[in-house]
């Protein structure tokens, strides 16, 4: 399963109590729904404004009039509020659930940017429509209105970002289990958005100097202060939290054609194809210093799909700039635990009259259920000041690292913080800093966050050495039977220089022990499994092994995959002597150098026998020698107490990977020489969702055995396999060339969001296709020589089981079905040739669990 929910719930580690007994939300007192109509032509009236009394807790209708409002509250009107129309006030009745029919007289007024058409309803349309010619010009003018329109750019940006428990009710606060963490608590204003008690349990804050220059491109940022809470080390990694948190929620420039938050691309109101998926309405008129602005609301025409919904106001001055806009999200868009999300982005006028953003606030509300229950709010919000254009920057500013910390930024005192932030911040929100450290100080919260470890990463902890992970202590296969393991391995409480891992292993019915050590020595005195990682490693390692198989994040005793289909028979007993040095750079270049003495011995229905004597071969020995290098851009991730979750962005990720056996070298029986080179990219297609594309080669030089050619990547378990092929059997194909191409493209509902009742299960589209062209040279081909090679495996029967690629490549695609119960994706794979091989499948059904936004 991918970290993406792991990583909020790791946040919330002491919130994993919770799971004693959820309370439900607080019941609402007043429930009020209906619809505002014109009292004329009994029209149904978008985007009317409605509040509580004179407050301004409220909503707006929707595109088709219709409203719900409550609150907890004693109030009893209800105040709408349409341009052209009289205000009107209704009376409610107070702790009740009801439904009104409101009626809005027009006042007879009208604004010139404004046309008001009465009687039959218009089907909304862009032709001859004043508020697309409107959103049209901000489209043809928005070069104009952005950074990149000065030569240079510089300015001063402090960043907040705040994290909580949201929609505590007072009952679930009282619990028993909360005794001791009251002074966690805190109360909002209950008309915001995550409801009125919170549990702050995160805030950061950055204080930087942005540099731009846009002749040529160039870009720095000097941070000159920044501080975080800091949680335990042993169960959660400040850093690669930080760093999730941070692509969830980026800068947000609604200039951009599409604009990323929670991981999704959604298309700005203003991107050059709004038009083709938004509806525009001009709603207001308002007269300000800086002249008239006009009001202008939007709204999907397809409420499922990734984009926003609000207002946006723009200026009149020629321009036609952004001066302000608040939007966020219909309660009916795909996208998962999200109850609600509100964006305000507010501009000031620069000295030559066009507008620079000036804050930006993003708040979102998560939760498992759509309205009731606890939640968790997450708040980022940005201010800039001292904007300058066109000042000369000169080139040793940009010297350097892109990304500048200046020295002791992480230490500025309370007196500079206070001095220095560029907006101002509730006293109860600095108490978080406090409210942390002393909270990781309780007996009891301690002992929770070692229990929500064990659950979610499958390790205990003992201090210096934890056990795990669980999900490897038992499995089994047709060759070792019933499997039992226990491992584990030190911690940075034992040393952070020295780490040690092991495990041990037995197989049931053959009866045999499997074992790993490993000694890790990091070379800069940091965890290794914190970036940039430089440590030299040095490890032994009997087991078995299935070849063929490759596995995405998990280990290849886990029990789930146990369970496979078709003959599953093959596999390798191998003695592994590995030394490994590993080096990172800031740049996200990092480079591998290693050694591998392999020993392997084929067990179960495998067989290796010569060509050449027809004699069967009980071990093959080889020695190699690596370099492996590998270049990411921009790559951030998040460390798990298993592994290392990259995650996922537009920047491509290039591997190469050269091996050399050596005969003759402790041991090794061949000479040959393997080169791998791959690129790895997501490619995002604003409405139409993204794609995963993988391309990948490799050319083997060198007379050899098929153990020692490229296995290509087979998988007959019934798990969906992101980069295998899943309708191949294991060890179906090998070649000593090959080139391949993996597609992976999720729509994100483009098509079901259209699709009535279907489109209220929120499911998302996915299609894939894979291919791979190979084949073997004559010398390494048992079907064109028998000197030095080995024969092809073959069933029980006679019939073959592996094969070259030299006919035509293999081929197979899939279609399906992803967010079934949001964690769910079940894909009908088919496999395009090679259909008359022994043992295979031309269809199949593969899950997968993904649980994302």
């Amino acid at each position: 399963m991918k970290h993406t929910y792991k990583t909020i719930i790791y946040a919330l580690t002491f919130f994993s109590a919770t799971v004693i007994g959820i309370s439900s939300a607080f019941a609402q007192k007043t429930v009020i729904t209906g619809t505002v109509r014109d009292a004329v032509t009994k029209e149904t009236l978008p985007y009317v404004s409605i509040f509580f009394n004179d407050t301004r807790l409220g909503t707006q209708s929707d595109l088709d009039g219709n409203f719900k409002i409550s609150t907890n509250e004693d109030y009893n009107k209800l105040k709408f509020n349409y341009v052209g129309y009289d205000v009107l006030y209704k009376t409610i009745m107070v702790g009740q659930t009801q439904k009104l029919d409101v009626l809005l007289k027009s006042n007879a007024q009208s604004l010139n940017e404004v046309t008001i058409i009465a009687g039959k309803k218009v089907r909304y349309s862009n032709k001859n429509n004043p508020a697309v010619e409107l959103i049209r010009q901000v489209i043809e003018n928005k070069d104009k209105n952005q950074p990149k329109a000065y030569e240079t750019v510089q300015y001063k940006e402090y960043e907040k970002m705040l994290f909580s428990m949201s929609n505590v009710s007072e009952k679930f606060k009282s619990k028993r289990i909360f005794r001791n963490y009251q002074f966690l608590f805190q109360e909002q204003d209950s008309t915001k958005i995550g409801g009125k008690n919170l549990l702050p349990i995160y805030i950061q804050e950055k204080l930087a100097d942005q540099y731009l220059s846009f002749s040529p491109d160039k870009s720095k940022t000097v941070v000159l202060a920044e501080k975080q809470v800091e949680f335990d080390n042993r169960f959660i990694d400040n850093q690669g939290m930080k760093a999730y948190f941070d692509r969830m929620y980026q800068n947000i420039n609604i200039y951009d054609n599409n604009i990323s938050v929670m991981s999704n691309d959604f298309l700005s109101p203003i991107a050059n194809s709004a038009p083709t998926f938004y509806k525009f309405f001009i709603t207001d008129t308002v007269k300000s210093e800086a002249g008239n602005i006009i009001e202008l609301s939007f709204t999907p025409r397809t409420k499922g799909d990734m984009l926003f919904e609000g207002k946006i106001y723009i200026t009149m001055d020629g321009n036609y700039a952004v001066q302000k806009a608040n939007f966020g999200v219909n309660k009916h868009i795909n996208l998962n635990f999200v109850r609600g999300m509100e964006i305000a982005l507010d501009f000031e006028k620069n000295t030559d009259s066009r507008y620079y953003l000036s804050k930006s606030n993003l708040i979102a509300d998560f939760g498992i259920s759509k309205n009731k229950g606890i939640g968790f709010t997450g708040e980022r919000s940005v201010s800039y000041d001292q904007y300058k254009t066109n000042v000369e920057i000169p080139d040793t500013v940009f010297s350097g690292k892109k990304l500048e910390v200046l020295a002791g930024a992480t230490k500025r005192s309370d007196t500079f913080w206070s001095q220095n932030r560029l907006d101002s911040i509730p006293a109860q929100q600095l108490k978080i800093y406090s409210n942390i450290d002393t909270l990781q100080k309780l007996p009891s919260f301690r002992r929770t966050v070692k229990l929500v470890t064990f659950a979610l990463a499958g390790y205990w902890d003992f201090g210096p050495y934890e056990v795990g992970p669980t999900n490897t202590f038992y499995s089994f296969n047709n060759v070792e039977g019933f499997r039992l393991r226990i491992g584990g391995r030190t911690t940075p409480a034992l040393s952070k220089r020295f780490y040690f891992e092991n495990y041990a292993a037995y197989g049931f019915k053959d009866e045999k022990w499997k074992f790993f050590l490993s000694g890790t020595y990091s070379l800069n005195n940091k965890s290794i499994y914190k970036f940039p990682q430089n440590y030299i490693r040095a490890s032994f390692q009997r087991d078995t092994k299935i070849p063929g198989q490759e596995l995405q994040f998990v280990q290849e005793d886990n029990f789930l995959l146990s369970f496979k289909r078709g003959v599953n028979d093959m596999l390798l007993y191998n003695d592994f002597y590995r030394l490994d040095y590993v080096k990172e750079f800031e740049n996200r270049f990092s480079y591998t150098v290693g050694f591998k003495k392999w020993a392997q011995t084929p067990a179960g229905g495998l067989i290796y026998t010569n060509a050449a004597t027809n004699t069967d071969i009980t071990r093959l020995n080889t020695t190699e020698l690596s370099v492996g290098l590998r270049y990411a851009k921009n790559e951030k991730f998040y460390q798990g107490k298993i592994y290392r979750t990259p995650i996922i962005d537009r920047y491509p990720i290039y591997n190469l990977r050269y091996t050399a056996g050596i005969k003759g070298f402790f041991g090794g029986e061949y000479n040959y020489h393997n080169i791998m080179a791959s690129v790895d990219k997501r490619f995002y297609l604003s409405q139409l969702g993204f794609s995963d594309v993988r391309v990948e080669g490799g050319y083997i030089i060198g007379k050899l055995p098929f153990p020692l050619l490229a296995v290509h990547r087979a998988n007959q378990t019934y798990a969906y396999q992101l980069n295998s092929y899943n309708l191949m059997n294991f060890l179906e194909f090998v070649s000593d060339r090959y080139a391949a191409i993996n597609i992976d493209h999720n729509f994100n509902g483009f098509f079901l969001n259209k699709i009535p009742l279907l489109n209220k299960l929120k499911l998302r589209e996915i299609v894939s296709f894979k291919a791979i062209y190979g084949g073997l040279r004559d010398e390494n081909n048992p079907e064109k020589t028998n000197d030095g090679v080995y024969k092809m495996p073959t069933y029980e029967n006679g019939l073959q089981r592996t094969y070259s690629l030299s006919k035509e490549p293999y081929m197979e695609g899939s279609v399906g079905l992803g967010n079934i119960f949001k964690v769910l994706r079940v894909d009908l794979v088919k496999r395009f040739n090679y259909l008359d091989n022994p043992e295979v499948s031309e269809w199949g059904i593969r899950a997968r669990v993904k649980l994302d936004f």
